[in-house]
């Protein structure tokens, strides 16, 4: 396996150009055309078969009969206006500003690595190149569509890359048992009062106060109504209603988002907002519509993959190994598509420090200056490899 890390190494000038290339056109959703062929026409270089899945998405198989381990990359960019100034700078509205260019890279990086070794595989790998995980679909579509059948996937592991913390560069996170990324859900109330004269309120119903009064009793609802042994944050993100100064409005609309770990919390809190919503509409004498709109699940980390996993990597990368609880980072409350996968397959969530905060590298994920540090790379390369390799030798 350390050979394998120096023939990675002898990768890194082809993956940062691949990064780069992928980086000046982000391509967002689940349509993702230059993104796909450019990573179709590579693997297809290597002697690969990358197969369409769904619109988007690249399935492709390496090795031989045996058990089956998936990594997964993600392809999609943020719609966020690059300000980070990069010589390869986005040159559209989109952005990379939470690296996935960096895991395509290292996916490909690791195709190359496992074509090379095909020889020595006690099984079969199935690399996952999927669109649509900022918005919390590709991932489903992508199994829906059979990603985990044909052959049938025994476990799975994927990785992402994070800079902005204060962590040596390089340092590979990996999770214990249970669950790692927070679900993520979305609550829309739309609220019907009647509209009047601001200086005559006792002839209308303000749906501004009654959408008020649903705010602050959502918040409630997370403070007194979840025991302090479980988790949950409700946030209101948008609140709108009213045109002018002199009248008060017909109509107001929220909308916010549901975060939990635990999947009876999150049952519980989408029985309770419409309930919370229309009682306090129906003491005011106004009417509500509350809609629920479920997104992801949580990302269920199988502890025995993980500890298969971190004990392979501990070889390569003796002292780059660690606990996410080091930097605060036993849950993240931060949602991750790839939780499809977890519900279905034994799997784990690798993180990859790629910048550290106080050497260059002060913003996390998503922020428009976001940048990260590709000398992380090729290492990220061969950890998707040797994490496949290993669990498949290890679990023949």
């Amino acid at each position: 396996m350390e050979k394998l890390y120096d023939e990675a190494k002898d990768l890194q000038g082809e993956l940062v150009e691949m990064r780069r290339t992928l980086h000046r056109s982000p391509e967002i959703g689940l349509s993702l055309p230059k993104t796909t062929a450019l990573v179709k026409e590579k693997l297809e270089s290597l002697g690969l078969e990358p197969k369409l899945v769904g619109e988007s998405g690249l399935s492709v198989t390496i090795g031989k009969s045996g058990k089956c381990f998936l990594i997964r990359g993600d392809m999609d960019a943020l719609p966020i206006k690059e300000e980070a100034e990069v010589a390869f700078k986005s040159e559209n509205e989109n952005m990379h500003a939470c690296g996935h260019d960096f895991h395509t890279a290292m996916l490909y990086g690791a195709a190359k690595l496992l074509k090379e070794h095909e020889d020595e595989l006690a099984g079969t790998v199935k690399l996952m190149f999927q669109p649509g995980e900022e918005i919390l679909q590709g991932a489903k579509v992508m199994v829906e569509e059979g990603i985990l059948e044909n052959p049938k996937v025994d476990a799975a592991a994927m990785i992402h890359v994070f800079p902005g913390l204060p962590l040596k560069s390089g340092t590979v996170l990996v999770p214990e048992a249970g669950p790692f990324a927070s679900t993520s859900d979305w609550f829309e109330i739309k609220i019907q009062g009647k509209g009047g004269h601001a200086a005559m309120p006792e002839l209308s119903i303000n749906p501004l106060t009654v959408m008020s009064h649903i705010h602050l009793a959502l918040h409630a609802l997370e403070a007194r109504e979840i025991s302090m042994y479980d988790s949950a944050v409700i946030s209101t993100t948008i609140m709108e209603g009213g045109v002018v100064d002199n009248a008060i409005p017909d109509t107001a609309y929220m909308r916010g988002t549901i975060r939990t770990f635990d999947d009876k919390v999150r049952k519980f809190i989408f029985k309770r907002i419409p309930e919370i919503a229309e009682g306090i509409a129906q003491s005011f004498g106004a009417t509500v519509e509350a809609k629920i709109i479920e997104g992801c699940p949580t990302v269920e980390v199988d502890g025995t993959v993980s500890a298969d996993i971190r004990e392979a990597l501990e070889k390569v990368f003796p002292g780059d190994i660690t606990s996410p609880d080091i930097v605060g980072m036993n849950k993240l409350g931060g949602s991750e598509d790839f939780s499809y996968v977890t519900q279905e397959v034994p799997s784990t969530m690798l993180l990859l420090s790629s910048g550290h905060s106080a050497e260059g590298y002060p913003y996390f994920v998503h922020h428009p200056k976001v940048v990260f540090d590709e000398d992380v790379l090729s290492k990220g390369a061969a950890v998707y490899a040797i994490s496949a390799m290993e669990w498949l030798k290890k679990n023949q």
